[in-house]
């Protein structure tokens, strides 16, 4: 390989050049990978998908990459990996080229699986600062049905840079939570991907609360007859900030796709979305709705958001739509006309706007635990 890559790049060819060799097609990968991060280079300003996130920060520090043990992938998952999260997305490419072990669960055809899949990803307080590159694989069979709870935390300063790939059979369906509680020195970039089989039922709900920046991209390729429901909840303070991507691609005729993003900023954050519905020309009879409604607290908080349409397709049921807002003045003055103060009455509007997506949740526990009042998991609300 050409080590003619910029000075920003060295330090990431130094690391990516002394890892143990790997299988030769999965070295391949590897090396294809890489090859394209050093092509791309870190995202700019420049770049319309990165507008308003800027990762100098992450680019401009001398990271100490973390490789978890070689792991042997098993056979079915060597056609899927690597396959669906595009290595046009920087970040992508760095964790592909950094692929080293996978976290895979298979779950046979027809296999209906009672309690979730639990994927934590937990990075302690080290020297370095330390980046990582947790890399997930989801197959699951035909008529099988499954719930999956991925997590992310930690402590100190670090980079953990996710991608997950999820391939989800015909008729089968998936309930799919990911949960960003990082340290708040962290950055967290994550991907995820999902290629959706014929009349399957799949959802993903993406809950961001932690870093110091975090930028999630989340796609899904759907099928005929697939239904996909999309959801967010994200809750920023300080000078935090998270941006949200999401692209649902429909390829066939017959889907539905619903999604729902909600924010809620105080301090000096900044947030963004940018939602995308692609309905190919062969898409006929697709339904799709996309929302994003976001709750200001702070006058100088910051979101953008950008919903898009792009339909190739004539005979479709398409909507879209984004809202900013502020507490409502006349709910708050009824709460405190009846003796609430002033505090604890932000604080259950608050509350009430970030329950909508809570209760959406299927898994009891898990919902059960995002509803606690004790600022841990909803820190913005429970001041």
């Amino acid at each position: 390989m050409s080590t003619g890559v910029s000075p920003e790049l060295s330090e990431w060819l130094a690391d990516f050049t002394v890892q143990e060799e790997a299988e030769p097609w999965l070295q391949h990968i590897r090396t294809v990978a890489f090859a394209r991060f050093s092509e791309l280079g870190f995202p700019t300003t420049h770049n319309e998908e990165w507008r308003f996130t800027n990762v100098a920060a992450i680019a401009r520090t001398n990271f100490r990459n973390v490789l978890s043990p070689a792991s042997v992938i098993p056979d079915a998952a060597r056609k899927h990996l690597a396959q669906y999260a595009p290595l046009d997305h920087p970040f992508v490419a760095l964790n592909t080229a950094f692929l080293n072990g996978v976290t895979v669960h298979q779950i046979p055809a027809g296999v209906v699986l009672e309690e979730p899949i639990e994927i934590h990803y937990e990075v302690a307080d080290q020297a370095g600062p330390p980046a990582f590159h947790p890399r997930t694989l989801i197959l699951v069979g035909p008529d099988a049905h499954c719930s999956i709870v991925e997590r992310y935390s930690g402590s100190g300063r670090y980079l953990t840079n996710a991608v997950t790939e999820i391939v989800v059979g015909d008729r089968a369906v998936v309930d799919h939570y990911r949960i960003q509680q990082e340290s708040p020195d962290a950055f967290h970039i994550g991907v995820t991907q999902a290629k959706l089989g014929r009349s399957s039922n799949f959802s993903t709900h993406n809950l961001s609360f932690g870093a110091s920046l975090a930028r999630f991209d989340t796609g899904a390729v759907l099928a005929e007859g697939t239904e996909a429901v999309i959801n967010g909840l994200y809750i920023v303070s300080g000078t935090q900030h998270v941006d949200n991507h999401t692209v649902i691609d429909h390829a066939k005729p017959h889907g539905a796709s619903h999604e729902l993003y909600k924010g809620i900023l105080d301090g000096q954050a900044h947030a963004v979305f940018n939602g995308r519905i692609i309905v190919r020309q062969d898409a006929q009879k697709t339904d799709s709705k996309q929302t994003n409604k976001n709750l200001v607290l702070s006058d100088d908080a910051v979101i953008d958001t950008k919903p898009e349409l792009q339909i190739h397709a004539d005979d479709v049921r398409c909507t879209h739509g984004a809202t900013i807002g502020q507490l409502d003045a006349e709910s708050m003055f009824y709460l405190q006309s009846r003796g609430i103060g002033k505090s604890d009455a932000r604080n259950l509007l608050t509350y009430a706007f970030a329950q909508d997506i809570v209760d959406r949740i299927k898994i009891p526990a898990l919902r059960d635990m995002l509803s606690r009042t004790d600022g841990r998991f909803l820190p913005s609300v429970t001041a």
